[in-house]
């Protein structure tokens, strides 16, 4: 999805994060309690990872050869079908996120009121971020608009954009993460780090390219034209 944001980013969001100092030992932990091969499992992990990447092609297919906007005959008639399609994708993502968590075993330790509580408030910073970005960014914004030469006047800096970078990501992070400590599952747990990682990855690939689109709209020989 989209991430027109600028403006200082006081933690980075996971984007700073050394992975290589994680300890391997939680992971292993984990996986005590994760069936891989179970089919909601796997389901989860496809549509995790599907998700961004089809997002993305289709996104630069479009932006290459405007194809969906002659299709559709309106780059934000094309731009809203792909992201109902999108919505779409990520219902059933989670969808099969919770599945998964369901079919396998909850651990004990996190299976307490505290625990609850904690998943609620970062179910509760997560949809801050995800709705504040939506507002912030409308539908086009969000749904890869740039893509379909849907462009805004300039960046988003305002709220949450100044205080993180890829907010809609991570509040989205955040939302399954709380979800899986409500559940007190371990499958949430090892899937949200999958989600964490797949976003990681979307980013590098989105944001040169938005970078750069606005970049080019702020020039003067752009100005000029």
């Amino acid at each position: 999805m989209s991430s027109s944001v600028a403006g200082p980013d006081c933690c980075g969001g996971l984007g700073n994060v050394d992975f290589r100092q994680a300890d391997l030992y939680v992971m292993t932990w984990l996986l005590g309690y994760v069936d891989p091969l179970d089919p909601c499992f796997v389901a989860a992990i496809l549509t995790i990872t599907f998700n961004p990447l089809f997002w993305n092609v289709v996104a630069r297919w479009e932006q290459k050869t405007r194809q969906l906007s002659r299709a559709f005959r309106s780059p934000y008639l094309a731009c809203y079908s792909l992201g109902t399609a999108i919505l779409l994708l990520n219902v059933l993502r989670s969808h099969c996120f919770t599945q998964a968590m369901l079919s396998q075993p909850k651990m004990e330790s996190l299976d307490n009121p505290t625990a609850y509580c904690v998943g609620l408030a970062l179910l509760g910073v997560g949809s801050t971020f995800v709705l504040s970005s939506f507002f912030a960014l409308g539908f086009t914004g969000t749904f890869l608009g740039d893509y379909f030469g849907i462009l805004k006047e300039a960046r988003v800096t305002t709220f949450p954009f100044n205080v993180l970078d890829n907010p809609m990501y991570w509040g989205s992070t955040a939302n399954y993460l709380g979800w899986a400590i409500i559940h007190a599952s371990p499958t949430g747990l090892l899937l949200t780090a999958v989600v964490a990682l797949v976003y990681m990855v979307a980013i590098l690939y989105e944001e040169p390219f938005t970078a750069q689109i606005y970049q080019q709209k702020a020039s003067p020989s752009h100005k000029r034209s």
